[in-house]
């Protein structure tokens, strides 16, 4: 079991075990997700942009760049 002790700023550091294990490192981010009433887990946010290939479907139809620059602008006039 890996311990750590809180600092005075409410700051701790991961041991590097557990760091490994959940493969992050300086400068991710992780939550802190209650389980229970005084039982928390640590999940790491962090992911690579591959993890994300698939999550947005392809269009049924290819948009020209003229046609997106219609619609911004349309988008546009009608918000003033």
């Amino acid at each position: 079991m890996s311990t750590a002790t809180i600092t005075s700023k409410g700051q701790i550091t991961i041991p590097a075990l557990v760091r490994a294990a959940m493969g992050i490192g300086a400068g991710d981010r992780v939550e802190f997700v209650q389980v229970e009433q005084g039982r928390f887990e640590i999940v790491a946010t962090a992911g690579s942009v591959a993890a994300l290939k698939g999550l947005v479907r392809k269009p049924a139809f290819p948009v020209t760049i003229e046609a997106m620059n219609e619609a911004i602008a349309a988008k546009g006039a009608r918000a003033r």
